[in-house]
């Protein structure tokens, strides 16, 4: 008895490492943190099938929140897509790599006139643009009348309850100081006092701060004014064709999210790849038509329909580019904005 159970379980024993071969070796694994809704799922399909691998995707709502749960240890990710002013603070704390760009050969393809006129990163030192979009005001034009193209519209009482604006520090104030004439990089603390002032009076009208929300509120017809993501909103025009997107005569922000590789990656060569990948023009242009943002690619520029490059809010028109500013990391004056819009949040 006591051989026929020691052959049986030896027996036993090589059918589970069969088994267990014949599985192959485990699936490499990508894990991206970034923005919600911000790739074409299709993509990341064929960019599995094409490496053998798993995309976990991991999202966050605002580059504070990415950056805190950065700096509290989070750790694992291998790719990043933060804005262009995150990833210069992550860079300058060397939370990202130097970037080999000759393991991104697509990187050729990114449009020289970004990289020399609004580009932080000039050189794709240690990241790649991405996406393109700008932050504007979305409407409801069955639900309202007489918008004009301005801040100002976040005053107006009779839409008291039904308008939301972002919950994001420098967005929201930014667009308060755009509103009063001033930069949206001011470090003049009575400028952005004035700027917290003039938000918690809009604040007065708005139903809430929030970065989600908005999308399927507006969508609803919940909300009739929001402040947001063009891309965003070009997605829920797809749905909604009430929905308006304009860009305020004052000015408004534009920025580039760009896609960077944690120092403590655990896989940077399909971290590299993936990059490779979504820069490739045909994807690149797949992923426009998804997300509704510009990526800055020269070769995807030429696939897209015509509705996209004859859309203003994707392809910015020149006087409109002019009034456009992007958001740059303060340093230790970023506790000037922090100190009001603790105040702005904290107001009845």
């Amino acid at each position: 008895m006591k051989k026929r159970t020691l052959l049986g379980g030896a027996i036993a024993l090589i059918i589970a490492l069969f088994a267990l071969n014949a599985c192959g070796p485990a699936k490499r694994d990508l894990n991206l943190y970034t923005w919600s809704d911000y790739i074409d799922p299709e993509l990341v399909k064929a960019f599995e099938e094409q490496y053998d691998c798993r995309v976990i995707i991991d999202t966050f709502d605002s580059n504070e929140a990415m950056y805190a749960k950065l700096k509290a240890g989070a750790k694992g990710y291998d790719l990043l897509v933060p804005t262009s002013y995150m990833a210069e603070v992550l860079y300058k704390e060397k939370m990202i790599r130097e970037l080999d760009l000759a393991q991104i050969p697509n990187a050729k393809y990114i449009d020289k006139n970004y990289l020399d006129g609004k580009a932080f990163d000039k050189t794709m030192a240690y990241s790649v643009p991405y996406m393109i979009g700008t932050t504007g005001v979305a409407y409801r034009d069955d639900k309202i009348e007489d918008v004009e193209d301005s801040w100002a519209i976040f005053g107006r009482e009779d839409l008291k309850g039904r308008m939301t604006m972002l919950n994001d520090m420098r967005e929201t104030l930014g667009a308060a100081l755009k509103y009063l004439g001033y930069s949206l990089n001011t470090t003049d603390e009575t400028q952005i006092s004035a700027a917290g002032d003039q938000i918690i009076k809009w604040k007065a009208n708005l139903a809430k701060f929030e970065n989600e929300q908005y999308k399927s509120g507006i969508a609803s017809g919940e909300f009739y004014v929001v402040q947001g993501y063009s891309g965003d909103i070009l997605q829920v025009q797809e749905e909604s064709e009430n929905v308006v997107y304009m860009l305020p005569k004052e000015g408004f922000a534009i920025a580039c999210d760009d896609m960077v590789i944690p120092t403590d990656a655990t896989d940077a060569d399909l971290a590299y790849a993936f990059i490779n990948f979504v820069q490739n023009p045909e994807n690149a242009a797949r992923n426009v038509e998804y997300v509704y943002y510009l990526c800055p690619n020269t070769g995807a520029y030429q696939l897209l329909p015509e509705e996209i490059k004859e859309d203003p809010a994707v392809f910015i028109p020149e006087d409109l580019l002019d009034k456009a500013e992007t958001i740059r990391d303060l340093g230790p004056d970023n506790q000037k904005y922090i100190q009001v819009w603790d105040r702005v949040k904290s107001a009845n």
